[in-house]
């Protein structure tokens, strides 16, 4: 087997996003104390001893309830169901055997899936014992792990998941060298993050403004993964640049842009995000490259939640959501780290293909969901879609009429396939295509 999908379902609060967390490697599913938060079924990659995988995230269920919302929350763990090839079903060692859990265990023997039962929570070797009673499920012996923490099994039940899947070069094993471009306007501390990621004096670090005339490129290997550093000259408003050195070093700051992989957008956030902070961020935007905002000297914001300030910034620059975002200080080395991880994990996502049959699965169903507004009594239609290309991830929807399709359509099509796969710190590239197009 090349591909396979894998669903985790079980009741509310069990932890299933936690586990999602903990086999993908990194906190991107909605995790919180409060029953049915996860409402919508998420798609995420994922990898084991070399072995892939698509992994959904469920909502949890609840049988026999007539609340609308609880209600779509069955249905989409109904249809997870359906498109998996395996079921991880989940129940709470600690809370005990449930009536649902009868009531689930009865919807997944009629889907006649291969189904592995495990007891999530068990945080003691005193606690397996109790996973005993599980058996009364009638899926043969329960795994004990806990997702919080990683230990207890959770190694073991992924040997088991991808036990007939063949071995095969991840995207992470194939990616080759990562080109980050470290762009911003001048004296936002692009050079002084440089310095401080390769730790040695490389570019002239300077409180006057335009220093860096040229783009300066710095190899290093971290963590197994060996990045291409490219320092630029600071981009200033046009009006205010002058023709000569500057306005080549512009240019080549824009090129480095359109070469590299991943854009690290270097804002002061003393200032905050300006419009010219917007601009360059457009610029790699329309260039197809990954995105990073790094807010600089942090150090300096005295009681201000990085949620808070993140909030502010997707308010004022909703087209910028997309982008990862990160609070640094170059003068304290404050989560610089981060940035090469980030930037590993926007280049996955930037060379990320999705299997067509899944792909259509995901547009057909928001298409049913939500269809578009009649146009003059005509309807759009949605024959096929595919991903033609990576870097950026381009989607391309085969329809009957391309002047039935409303930009505000275009953005919520944009929005499920977010939803479904991530693609977090990438733009999406997304167009129609009627027949007799070429």
């Amino acid at each position: 087997m090349n591909e396979k999908t894998v669903a985790i379902v079980g009741r509310p609060n069990v932890g299933k996003s936690t586990l999602v967390n903990r086999i993908v490697g990194a906190r991107k599913s909605i995790v919180d104390d409060m029953p049915g938060v996860t409402r919508d079924r998420i798609y995420f990659d994922a990898s084991w001893q070399g072995r892939n995988f698509t992994i959904i995230d469920t909502g949890g269920i609840i049988t026999n309830d007539d609340d609308e919302f609880v209600n779509n929350i069955l249905s989409q763990a109904k249809l997870a169901v359906e498109e998996a090839d395996t079921i991880i079903f989940l129940v709470d060692a600690k809370g005990g055997l449930s009536p649902y859990d009868y009531d689930i265990a009865n919807i997944l023997r009629k889907s006649k899936k291969e189904v592995i039962l495990v007891a999530n929570k068990v945080d003691s070797n005193a606690q397996k014992d109790d996973v005993s009673e599980f058996y009364a499920l009638g899926f043969g012996e329960p795994r004990s792990i806990t997702a919080l923490h990683g230990c207890g099994g959770v190694g073991d039940l992924l040997d088991e998941i991808v036990k007939d899947i063949e071995p095969q070069k991840s995207l992470e094993d194939e990616q080759e060298t990562i080109k980050i471009a470290i762009v911003g306007k001048p004296n936002a501390g692009k050079s002084s993050i440089l310095n401080n990621l390769l730790n040695e004096q490389r570019a002239i670090v300077s409180d006057v403004s335009g220093t860096t005339r040229d783009s300066i490129n710095s190899k290093i290997t971290y963590d197994n993964q060996e990045y291409i550093l490219v320092d630029t000259a600071g981009i200033r408003k046009k009006s205010k640049v002058d023709y000569g050195v500057e306005a080549f070093a512009v240019d080549r700051a824009i090129r480095a842009i359109r070469e590299a992989d991943v854009a690290l957008l270097v804002v002061d956030s003393q200032e905050g995000l300006t419009d010219q902070d917007k601009k360059i961020a457009q610029i790699a935007e329309e260039a197809g490259c990954g995105l990073i905002l790094a807010f600089n000297k942090w150090d300096l914001k005295k009681g201000v939640q990085t949620h808070t300030y993140e909030s502010e910034v997707e308010k004022d620059a909703p087209f910028l959501n997309y982008a990862k975002k990160l609070f640094v200080s170059a003068k304290t080395g404050q989560r610089l780290h981060l940035i090469f991880e980030t930037a590993r994990e926007v280049a996955f996502e930037r060379a990320k293909r999705i299997s067509t049959g899944l792909l259509n699965k995901v547009i057909n169903e928001a298409f049913a969901l939500n269809p578009p507004v009649s146009i003059k009594g005509k309807m759009l239609r949605v024959y096929y879609t595919t991903q033609p290309k990576t870097k950026p991830p381009t989607f391309v929807l085969f329809i009957n009429n391309k002047d039935l399709v409303k930009d505000s359509y275009k953005r919520y099509l944009l929005k499920k396939l977010r939803d479904s796969f991530g693609f977090f710190g990438v733009p999406i590239r997304i167009s129609f295509r009627q027949k007799g197009d070429k």
